[in-house]
């Protein structure tokens, strides 16, 4: 049996909180090309486990949001707002409650700013808050690691998109996924991802031997 401690495509929703352009030469927590990877990542693991996910931006006029992670849900305009908090914002509020989610995982731009905010805010409403640390990053290193130290002190959850992708798939038996999250780990997995073309090297090349 499932337990409810454990995060299923089916019991949460993903907020991806402003991953723009201006946030991101700011950060110096992470490097700018682990962000982007780790945020387009995620955003395409919620898409195939079909996680209601909403994207927010700030200030959009004066910087865009990352084309990759925008490329995932073209159809969705972000909801840009003017404030740091983004739980203070109705619509952002009102399309939580309209998925109906208790658990919400979160990551964003920057960690000890825009994404400690409404993480505080859904903590105090009784939200199960988990954030994806490396999808976010801080203007410093002491930034970040004092928004995640804050942030899971409060009773927030931390993970890495990793951990969030296979606690979703859980199973490789889960066929009607499986392939996509592997090709996903592939392109933005890291040393998992390395080895598992590798692998499918190795297939096609004793397949071509056939």
């Amino acid at each position: 049996m499932t337990k409810d401690s454990l995060l299923t495509p089916d019991n949460h929703a993903v907020l991806l909180i402003d991953h723009q352009y201006l946030q991101l030469l700011a950060v110096r927590s992470h490097t700018n090309e682990s962000v982007v990877n780790n945020t387009t990542f995620l955003a395409k693991a919620a898409k195939i486990f079909k996680v209601p996910t909403l994207l927010t931006t700030a200030f959009a006029e004066r910087q865009a949001l990352f084309q990759e992670v925008q490329a995932v849900f073209p159809e969705q305009t972000p909801i840009d707002r003017t404030g740091l908090n983004s739980w203070e914002d109705q619509r952002v509020l009102d399309w939580v409650k309209q998925t109906g989610k208790k658990k919400l995982v979160m990551a964003g731009l920057w960690t000890e700013v825009c994404l400690s905010m409404p993480v505080m805010s859904a903590l105090e409403d009784d939200y199960e808050v988990y954030i994806v640390t490396d999808a976010s990053g801080g203007g410093s290193t002491e930034g970040h690691e004092r928004g995640v130290q804050r942030m899971v002190q409060a009773g927030a959850q931390p993970l890495t998109v990793a951990a969030y992708v296979s606690e979703l798939q859980r199973d490789w038996s889960r066929e009607e996924t499986a392939d996509d999250v592997a090709k996903l780990f592939g392109e933005h997995g890291g040393g998992f991802g390395q080895g598992l073309r590798w692998e499918w090297q190795l297939l096609d090349l004793k397949e071509g031997t056939r």
